[in-house]
């Protein structure tokens, strides 16, 4: 792969260190120039034998979500510091989760199998990459 190709596949870059996990923000390109976001959390195990490795879970966000997916994370954190300002939270079911995943979401999905067969093994490391 050349650098210009390189290049237009991942934009921008930014690493955030949280504790003991570090958190990925790439924006990357796909060959048809749309862009998308990766969201990585890597966090630091250890094997049984000893052996450093890294635990990752990527998180892949499209263009046509951005702004909804900004909103849920925006209302999910102004709600957690709400409930850390009145300490009124328990362990229990909220309201809010409970309404938000009611049987009239477009996605929904009664039929677990449904789900299954709808799933296909694709590497989305390679995605935009010839």
């Amino acid at each position: 792969m050349s650098e210009q190709q390189n290049y237009r596949d991942d934009l921008y870059s930014k690493a955030v260190r949280a504790g003991k996990r570090t958190y990925f923000f790439d924006v990357r390109c796909t060959k048809g120039s749309d862009l998308y976001l990766t969201i990585t959390e890597s966090k630091r195990r250890f094997a049984d034998d000893g052996k450093v490795f890294y635990e990752k879970h990527k998180l892949f966000l499209y263009k046509e979500d951005f702004e909804k997916f900004a909103e849920g994370l925006d209302g999910a954190i102004d709600k957690i510091r709400k409930l850390q300002e009145t300490g009124e939270f328990n362990s229990g079911e909220s309201e809010d989760y409970s309404d938000s995943h009611s049987d009239d979401s477009e996605d929904v999905v009664e039929d677990d199998d449904a789900v299954e067969e709808e799933v296909t093994d694709i590497s989305f490391e390679d995605l935009g990459k010839d």
